[in-house]
């Protein structure tokens, strides 16, 4: 087995980088899609009741259908390739960047708005300057359980022709060869721990206060 792993790298190495660097790419571009919309939505919530209905039942009975449904429905309509495996990845992702993002205005406490009030704050000023700093954590953390579920679900875009890791654990299936099935199924481990070590330090950089000790 290790020897079938080695003897892949010496002779498939191109491939296999090509693939991770596929990977990547739909996953950063489906989390940049997934909040621009998740928490400009999440925002949306938060100012009516309604709106939070309507746009939380909007995403959840989404969710519910799985992602290679949504590939499927999608083919006629995009065709194949990146396209249609964003907008599945993108479906996935949208609702934890959203109710994260609904939780964390709710929990700004009231005595802080309305001591920025008492400032003379505007209410644009109070958005920017206080509730979205204060909610900042909350998102993030949302945005960190998106990409790890992007990155964990990405390798269905193969199915459409998009590429990724998917590509290798797909073929190793077809080839019954464990070696690939590991490659492939190590390697979309890896770049989820590493994507979450990665915002574990992006949280430590922009929001420092949190870790200041009194």
């Amino acid at each position: 087995m290790l020897e079938q792993i080695v003897t892949y790298f010496q002779t498939s190495s191109d491939e296999f980088w090509l693939c991770v660097q596929q990977h990547i790419e739909i996953s950063i571009l489906s989390l940049v899609v997934a909040v621009a919309v998740g928490i400009p939505a999440g925002y949306a919530c938060t100012r009516s009741t309604r709106n939070e209905r309507l746009i939380q039942g909007f995403f959840q009975g989404l969710r519910v259908v799985p992602s290679l449904a949504v590939l499927i429905l999608l083919i006629p309509i995009m065709g194949t390739g990146v396209k249609p495996a964003m907008v599945a990845l993108t479906l996935l992702a949208v609702p934890p960047i959203l109710m994260n993002t609904v939780t964390g205005f709710k929990e700004v406490p009231e005595s802080v708005i309305e001591a920025g009030r008492g400032m003379g704050m505007t209410d644009r000023q109070i958005l920017w300057r206080v509730r979205f700093p204060l909610a900042m954590p909350l998102i993030m953390t949302g945005v960190k359980t998106a990409m790890i579920e992007i990155i964990a679900s990405a390798t269905i875009a193969t199915k459409i022709g998009a590429g990724g890791l998917g590509d290798i654990i797909v073929t190793g299936l077809g080839l019954n060869r464990t070696d690939l099935l590991l490659i492939g199924g190590i390697s979309v481990a890896l770049l989820s721990i590493s994507a979450g070590i990665l915002f574990e330090l992006l949280d430590r950089v922009l929001m420092k206060y949190k870790f200041v000790r009194v």
